[in-house]
């Protein structure tokens, strides 16, 4: 899965890359900031390494520089193998840094800087308004094609979500959505709270980028690929892009796109985990 993740990052910097001009080095880069991130700057560095300080923590040198976030503060991370996946983002950098292929870099700001100043709580609260709108939650009444797509597709995820942790949530295609009782939330709450601020940073990204918090545990919990999360999510569109056509290239950017963010999200989620046995599996692989 490791490296899944990491390839569709890879990837997806080749077909980004070709999207985006030359423009100013943005103010913020955070993850609330990913709209303006899209600018590239002249690298200015060598060698890419990482060293750990005494209290545990890790940190990113290029050359003799110790990496900061947009914030100011020194940029560090809690772990090796997410320091190791970081400092690749920027080794692969070739004549000229393009920010928006480095989502990792954007997580760790984000989680470091705090630039909302939300704590947990907050962070919570956030991810579960996802599940009054979310999107395999809400179906139509027609055409009868897409009716029965979205229930042979999204039925299975939705099941196996509501299996996993005993909750009860439900579809509609009422324009109010499905009841979401406070038992499913009150279980979805204590689950994010479960998760240290590092991880529910990156949780809560997948959840916007996917706009489902039922594709999102789906995929953290490894019941879905990144690809098929994706492509679930975005199923109302690829039907009526094989019904009608679509601008080839720009399907394929935005694909391309929402892969490499979702990827990213996932695998900071793990990498901020206590899980050791992530950390390690990283590392051999």
């Amino acid at each position: 899965m490791w490296r899944s993740l990491v390839r569709l990052q890879c990837q997806a910097r080749v077909a980004l890359s070709a999207r985006y001009g030359r423009a100013r080095l943005p103010v913020l880069w955070h993850a609330a900031d990913l709209s303006i991130a899209t600018s590239e700057r002249k690298k200015f560095y060598r060698d890419v390494n990482i060293s750990q300080r005494e209290d545990g923590l890790f940190e990113i040198n290029l050359d003799r520089r110790k990496l900061k976030t947009p914030g100011g503060k020194l940029f560090t991370v809690p772990n090796e193998a997410l320091a190791v996946a970081v400092a690749t983002e920027w080794d692969v950098q070739k004549d000229t840094l393009k920010f928006y292929t480095m989502n990792l870099t954007t997580l760790c700001n984000t989680a470091l800087d705090n630039p909302t100043q939300r704590d947990k709580e907050q962070i919570i609260a956030a991810a579960l308004k996802f599940l009054e709108t979310d999107t395999i939650c809400y179906r139509v009444e027609e055409p009868p094609g897409l009716v029965e797509l979205q229930t042979n597709e999204w039925d299975p995820v939705l099941n196996w979500v509501e299996k996993r942790y005993n909750v009860i949530i439900g579809s509609s295609s009422s324009i109010m959505g499905p009841q979401i009782t406070e038992e499913t939330k009150d279980t979805f709450r204590q689950h994010l709270g479960s998760y240290n601020f590092w991880a529910l940073t990156g949780l809560e990204f997948v959840i916007t980028q996917l706009k489902s918090l039922v594709l999102s545990f789906a995929l953290v919990d490894r019941h879905l690929t990144v690809e098929q999360a994706v492509l679930l999510s975005r199923l109302e569109e690829e039907y009526q892009i094989q019904r009608w056509g679509n601008v080839e290239w720009a399907h394929d950017y935005d694909m391309y796109e929402l892969r490499a963010r979702t990827a990213a999200g996932t695998l900071f989620v793990h990498l901020s985990s206590e899980s050791s046995s992530v950390k390690r599996k990283l590392l051999q692989d």
